[in-house]
């Protein structure tokens, strides 16, 4: 509960500040627009997001023939979890990673790399999907998905200023346009970045009930933020929270706020603590 509390506010300060932008940039029909083109893009990118995903992350989804453990332990955990079949892909990266992506139940797909099939151990396996089958049940991606499509737009405010700046402004007012331009962008990652992570904490404790465990997961993520460590995976950044580890996880101060996931660490200790509560 605490964590999608979180999530609802560090979502609400992301719209916050796209409708900001479009005042600042364009008076009130500047913030008219900017809701207008963050609904659009919010609703863009959570009804395409399985097939924005998949294509970003050069995915293929296979059928129980050409994948059939990696199949059956998907089926299997997702009775477990009480929820329909989802498609399920994998990635050619020889980086061990995992995703989960899809608008709705019906539409979720599960994929995993080629490095994961190959350097993680079943059991710790079972641990990442239960983690991915989670953010499926908890609906994290309609979350994701709507962050990612504002944060995106925010973006390219420093363009919008050159072709939308209100050229009736005194110069205090251009300043802060531009200054507004520049940052937004900026608090826009950090707050994308912070829904990341109030979202990994969760997807990590339904993981676990899902599985019956927490173990499992906890030494899954430690093995394969230390190989993804090793091994590059050229991806979007704008893609790149949806994966189980990222690579460029920081360790503390600023590193904390621009990683896309909580610690390592952190994450294992709140695993092995369920566990050590059971």
């Amino acid at each position: 509960m605490v964590n999608n509390v979180k999530t609802f506010v560090l979502l609400a300060g992301l719209m916050s500040i796209f409708l900001l932008a479009g005042q600042l940039l364009g008076g009130s029909q500047g913030l008219l627009l900017g809701g207008s083109i963050g609904m659009l893009m919010a609703f863009g990118s959570f009804w395409f997001s399985d097939t924005m995903v998949l294509k970003g992350y050069h995915a293929r989804v296979v059928t129980a023939e050409q994948a059939p453990e990696l199949f059956a332990m998907v089926d299997d955990l997702r009775q477990r979890a009480g929820l329909p079949m989802p498609r399920v892909a994998i990635v050619p990266s020889p980086q061990p990673n995992a995703f989960a992506t899809g608008r709705s139940y019906s539409r979720a797909v599960v994929a995993v790399t080629e490095g994961m099939l190959a350097s993680v151990p079943r059991e710790e396996l079972r641990g990442v999907i239960a983690h991915e089958l989670a953010h499926i049940k908890n609906r994290d991606m309609l979350i994701s998905t709507v962050a990612a499509g504002i944060a995106s737009v925010i973006g390219y405010l420093p363009y919008a200023l050159l072709f939308f700046g209100r050229s009736d402004d005194d110069d205090g007012n251009g300043l802060m346009q531009i200054a507004f331009a520049l940052l937004a962008p900026i608090m826009a990652m950090f707050i994308q970045f912070a829904i990341s992570r109030q979202r990994e904490f969760a997807a990590d404790r339904t993981g676990a009930e899902i599985l019956g465990e927490a173990r499992p997961l906890a030494q899954a993520l430690t093995r394969i933020e230390a190989l993804a460590r090793q091994i590059p995976m050229p991806v979007s950044p704008a893609l790149a929270p949806l994966a189980q580890v990222n690579p460029l996880t920081g360790r503390g101060g600023l590193g904390r706020l621009m990683s896309t996931h909580p610690p390592t660490e952190d994450r294992v200790q709140a695993l092995l603590a369920l566990d050590a509560g059971r």
